[in-house]
């Protein structure tokens, strides 16, 4: 991954997890100083020729967060760089306020290997957006009968730590067990993707009064919640650990609580998708509202946001799913599953659950970085406290702005949002990879305002330092 630059930043008037306003300054990679706004000069030892240019951000109001961390994104390459690449992935999650992503395992060729999954890492090393963390595949080819090489990709250079079919489900329970008992040797975990496919065959949209009314073959909720409750119980069994993939149901929900009341050691995602849309949406027949699993009903809404509240569902992720225009520019029978979701993830948790006061901004950097990085096994550098000497990974956010979202001015290669026309409220102003600036963007920095600029933490055009 690239090195910090020798700018250092005083970031003035922010407030860490929501709270009273600070200043901080980075430098040299890591949080150097906080103290009272307006009265933290910069320390002699990071300032000079040494250590090149002072930057002063100007951002009074604005949350500071540890950077966020998504333990479930798309990237596609290799294989599919027509819907994405590891560059453009990366760079939409640096604007989403990301400083560390989980590549999953579905590329062409699949990352089932020690040599694929190396690829995908040393292609996120040179991008330098993000911190690139490649997921191995569970079986061979996502095949379902036979377990991949899970102790070589554990001990690559990629040190893999999470495994899953993410787009399949791994629904012989006997493969599940081995790959549960494999993974314990080094602390690894099973991501499960829920979809018993037997009860799924041909589905297209949730089971439900909408798909009976519109004709679309139903995707009943009980195929994800059968294959949760048959997991948990086999976590148990050989007593390791579990993560549940995009949860989407009421049920679901409650297996989850069950489980982790009776000590089961599992662990859970909910997407921004699901906390916020629901099956009547494809009411119109517009394939941008496909996805796996479905949108659900506004009574699995309601139970997926009190989960994430009351902290049965631990994190969430984005299941960032690009797409190009043709494979989503089509009929809804022909459409591939999947939305895009880094850039818009965080303000989508704004509006659902700091908004609504289900949730504060301490609880958004639990479930949207320490819990990722912890469930990753990546919290050496991830998902850390903002307290000096810590890794400067940081996300600034406005949370007093508002944005119209529009698929075609997105970082990501691919327009497949499901939010296009929306107003959500949040804004990422500002994003620090190990104290390097790879997004200004509506910073006032040295009393310029910086629109849209992303930057490899060595100029700032228009900037005057």
């Amino acid at each position: 991954m690239s090195t910090p630059t020798s700018a250092t930043y005083v970031l003035r008037g922010v407030r860490p997890y929501g709270t009273d306003p600070v200043d901080v300054v980075l430098a040299d990679g890591v949080i150097a100083a906080i103290g009272a706004s307006g009265t933290v000069e910069v320390p002699e030892a990071v300032t000079g020729d040494v250590t090149g240019d002072v930057i002063e951000v100007r951002a009074e109001g604005h949350v500071l967060l540890p950077g966020l961390v998504d333990l479930h994104t798309h990237l596609r390459e290799p294989g599919r760089e027509d819907a994405e690449t590891v560059f453009s992935g990366t760079r939409a999650a640096a604007a989403g306020g990301f400083t560390a992503v989980h590549a999953m395992a579905n590329t062409t060729p699949t990352q089932d290997t020690a040599g694929v999954v190396e690829q995908v890492y040393r292609l996120g090393q040179e991008a330098g957006w993000v911190d690139v963390h490649p997921v191995g595949a569970v079986t061979v080819g996502l095949g379902g009968e036979k377990l991949a090489e899970l102790g070589a990709m554990a001990d690559s250079a990629a040190r893999v730590r999470v495994f899953s079919d993410d787009g399949k489900c791994v629904h012989d329970p006997v493969l599940m067990r081995r790959a549960l008992e494999y993974v314990k040797a080094f602390d690894g975990v099973v991501a499960q993707h829920a979809q018993e496919p037997r009860l799924t065959e041909g589905a297209q949209m949730n089971e439900g009064v909408v798909s009976a009314q519109i004709g679309l073959t139903g995707w009943p909720a009980v195929a994800e919640e059968s294959i949760i409750a048959r997991d948990v119980l086999l976590a148990e069994h050989v007593g390791s650990r579990l993560h549940v993939c995009h949860l989407s149901t009421a049920g679901s929900v409650e297996i989850i609580r069950w489980a982790k009341g009776r000590g089961i050691d599992v662990t859970a995602e909910v997407t921004p998708h699901h906390l916020v849309l629901t099956d009547d949406l494809a009411r119109d027949y517009d394939p941008v509202f496909k996805v796996n699993p479905p949108l659900r009903t506004a009574k699995d809404v309601e139970a997926v946001r009190a989960g994430l509240a009351d902290g049965t569902i631990d994190i969430v992720a984005t299941d960032h799913a690009p797409h190009p225009v043709e494979d989503k520019d089509c009929e809804w029978s022909s459409a591939a599953f999947g939305m895009t979701g880094l850039e818009t993830a965080l303000s989508v948790v704004q509006q659902t659950m700091v908004d609504t006061g289900r949730m504060t901004w301490a609880d958004v950097a639990r479930v949207l970085s320490e819990n990722p990085a912890r469930i990753g096994r990546i919290t050496e550098s991830q998902g850390r406290p903002i307290a000096v000497g810590e890794p400067a990974n940081l996300t600034l956010v406005d949370p007093s702005a508002a944005r119209t979202i529009d698929g075609r001015s997105q970082v990501t290669a691919s327009d497949n949002t499901p939010f296009a026309g929306m107003e959500l409220p949040g804004r990422v102003v500002a994003t620090f990879l190990r104290g390097r600036a790879t997004v200004l963007d509506g910073a006032v920095v040295d009393g310029a305002v910086v629109d849209g600029a992303a930057t490899d933490g060595k100029t700032l055009e228009g900037v005057t330092r």
